[in-house]
């Protein structure tokens, strides 16, 4: 009962090289990602065994992409396939005072058209002792909600622990549901929350501050609310520029209060997916350390993801330890 599944689209990124802009480039470099597909990547790098349910295009773009996850070790069982190309983004990176821009082309792709009641969610959760999802997922489709919420449902029957990230992306939800309501009921089979105050108001309609009383009235009103969430873990990052960031993690679990010491990250490399690292990072440690240290190692795994070109964080528990140590100093390993 070791085996962690996750949910979401495997999705490609198109970015000018070196920083460019798209008008000033005439090349592209290509990553495969997706939110929760990062996640179980660097789950997977971190010796974890994993497995992914999505859908990808019955194309030769497919067929690369279900290599690159096959790539990491990550069980491709419930990967289907449909004749709807891979969804795709474009990325400017930012740099200093200049942000880093993102379009996408996602919402008629494979996986806003993956078939609901298809999955063997049972099979699919065998000897799984974490489910993971986020709110990116229900946001593209219908199908793509309806097949999530059907796994939920299996899993909470199963008693697994269903860990969330319930980001809200308003440039999603364009299918005729209310983003707020159905995160607020998915949220409602979930047992460890992976946000903030910001994410608690969206679900909540609520207004509280984002000092430390306002986050600890937050969570009891998100637990008072949803009885089912036991612990609550909030990534912080603090933007200097697009070069410069700060990381902090802070939570609330069996009533108490923790938080991390700031991090600082002065030569960005690529901001996409330090929040699927920071998750990955407190999954991993929530299976091997007490709550703490698994926060910790969760602000450390997206401190460094800072620092690391593409989509996924490479890096292993042994790097995201030396980190939590204050081996941070960048000193070559001979």
């Amino acid at each position: 009962m070791n085996k962690i599944l996750t949910f979401g689209e495997i999705i490609m990124r198109l970015s000018p090289p070196g920083h460019r802009t798209m008008k000033q480039s005439h090349e592209m470099e290509f990553f495969f990602g997706g939110t929760e597909f990062n996640v179980a990547a660097s789950l997977a790098t971190l010796g974890c065994v994993v497995k992914h349910v999505s859908c990808v295009s019955d194309d030769f773009v497919g067929e690369s992409a279900m290599a690159f996850v096959k790539s990491f070790g990550i069980d491709t069982t419930f990967i289907t396939k449909n004749e709807h190309p891979l969804g795709l983004y474009f990325l400017e990176v930012g740099s200093s005072v200049r942000a880093s821009r993102i379009s996408y082309n996602r919402l008629n792709g494979s996986f806003a058209n993956i078939e609901a009641g298809k999955t063997e969610w049972k099979k699919a959760l065998e000897d799984c002792s974490y489910f993971h999802w986020t709110g990116i997922s229900p946001g593209i489709s219908e199908s793509a909600y309806e097949s999530l919420k059907e796994g939920l449902h299996t899993a909470r029957e199963m008693g697994i622990e269903v860990t969330t990230d319930p980001a809200y992306r308003s440039n999603l939800w364009k299918y005729g549901r209310s983003g707020n309501d159905v995160l607020k009921e998915l949220v409602g089979y979930s047992t460890i929350f992976i946000g903030g105050v910001n994410e608690i108001n969206e679900i909540l309609g609520t207004s509280f501050s984002q000092d430390q009383n306002g986050f600890l009235e937050a969570c009891s009103e998100l637990q008072q609310q949803i009885p089912s969430i036991h612990k609550i873990f909030d990534k912080i990052r603090i933007g200097i520029t697009a070069s410069s960031q700060q990381t902090q993690g802070r939570a609330l679990v069996n009533g108490k209060y923790v938080e991390t010491e700031l991090l600082e990250v002065n030569h960005v490399v690529d901001r996409i997916g330090t929040g699927d690292a920071f998750a990955a990072g407190l999954i991993y440690g929530l299976q091997h350390f007490d709550d703490e240290k698994a926060l910790n190692f969760a602000n450390a795994a997206c401190a460094i993801k800072h620092t690391i070109l593409g989509d996924i964080n490479y890096c292993s528990a042994e790097d995201i330890l030396e980190v939590i140590a204050g081996n941070s100093g960048g000193r070559i390993k001979r």
